[in-house]
């Protein structure tokens, strides 16, 4: 029996050795995560090749369902989607934005002059146009002194826009970029799920938001991170910053998104982050993954900091139902109570300690 994070580890192991069983933390606290995400009474949300199936808790036990998300979720995260594109989250981003602008404002204003006043063809007049804006001039000197006027001083302003646009335009080629200005990696503006710490239990919980159609933003503190060029590649935009800065919270738009999940691996990381989200969207969903640090509880006996999956119990339920030969399919918590899923969709109550009784801090 193997517990290991990576996939690709994963695989080998079970191709060399014939008689092993591999698990993942990430993968088994997923489904709880994800389904926290999207709504409070949800327990656990997996993915299969006919759909998603959710389950949900009962008088009598835990019930599994088809799952789909609500149509005014779908539309409030797509409308989000819209709303993120073609708005700069960084400097550079803007600056080349805003030269772009100013080089399209005066493409337009020339054009228009051109076609109203001097009643020139739109073609003709689009052509010129180009010219004023490579600072290349009219073809002839035709039109009034106040034409000519305009037009040179059009050069002399697209010459400002050209290099803002070309400063702009290289710091995004030279610097590492995980954000677009448009497509998937925009940052979504409404309906979204802000999720800290980009870890495996990060991407994952990135990528399954994704694939119901909700938009997502991750959120990395080490510019270094060794997930963050998978991440590009599945198109999530990652935010290199602190997430307990609240400067930074309210620039990723958390008084309108949907959750915030902080999983990093770090419970205290992930309880300030929490408090901070608090600070700025009170009302705000928060889920933090958390293990056995004491700080949790008390936390959480001062005030409520959000919806917590631990996600050590659920791993540890995982890896010893399977010593047991359950072949167990996932993991779910209800309260402080574990239930193991059987292949068959049957759950089986799992006994856990809540605390590790060991001595700490040399008490």
């Amino acid at each position: 029996m193997v517990t290991v994070f990576d996939r690709t580890v994963a695989e080998q192991l079970v191709r060399v050795v014939p008689n092993c069983q591999v698990t993942s933390p990430a993968e088994v606290a997923a489904p709880a995560l994800l389904a926290a995400c999207l709504q409070p009474d949800l327990l656990a949300l997996n993915r299969t090749p006919s759909g998603h199936i959710g389950a949900r808790w009962e008088s009598d036990g835990v019930r599994l369902e088809t799952y789909r998300p609500p149509r005014s979720l779908r539309y409030r995260a797509w409308l989000g989607k819209l709303r993120g594109q073609l708005r700069p989250h960084d400097g550079s981003s803007r600056i080349m934005l805003t030269g772009l602008t100013g080089l399209l404002a005066v493409l337009l204003a020339d054009w228009s002059w051109a076609v109203t006043l001097n009643h020139r063809p739109p073609v003709e007049a689009f052509f010129e146009a180009v010219r004023t804006v490579s600072a290349v001039g009219p073809a002839s000197a035709h039109g009034s002194s106040a034409y000519l006027l305009f037009a040179a001083l059009a050069m002399l302003i697209t010459i400002v826009f050209t290099a803002v646009f070309t400063a702009g335009m290289v710091d995004r080629l030279l610097g590492p970029r995980s954000i677009g200005m448009v497509g998937p990696r925009a940052l979504p503006r409404a309906g979204h799920v802000v999720v800290v710490g980009l870890g495996q239990v990060g991407l994952r919980l990135c990528t399954r938001l994704q694939a119901l159609g909700i938009g997502v933003i991750a959120v990395e503190r080490d510019p270094a991170a060794p997930n963050l060029r998978l991440a590009k590649a599945l198109g999530v935009p990652v935010v290199i910053a602190d997430a307990t800065d609240r400067f930074v919270l309210r620039k990723l738009s958390l008084h309108t998104a949907q959750t915030l999940a902080a999983v990093a691996s770090d419970d205290l990381d992930n309880i300030a982050v929490a408090v901070a989200a608090r600070a700025v969207a009170p009302d705000l969903r928060v889920v933090i993954r958390a293990g056995d640090h004491e700080a949790i509880a008390e936390t959480q006996s001062l005030f409520r900091i959000g919806i917590v999956h631990d996600l050590g119990s659920l791993s540890a339920a995982y890896t010893t139902a399977s010593l047991t030969g359950l072949r167990p399919r996932g993991v779910i918590a209800h309260g402080r109570r574990l239930w193991v899923e059987h292949g068959s969709g049957s759950f089986t109550p799992w006994p856990h300690a809540l605390r590790c009784d060991h001595p700490q801090d040399g008490v």
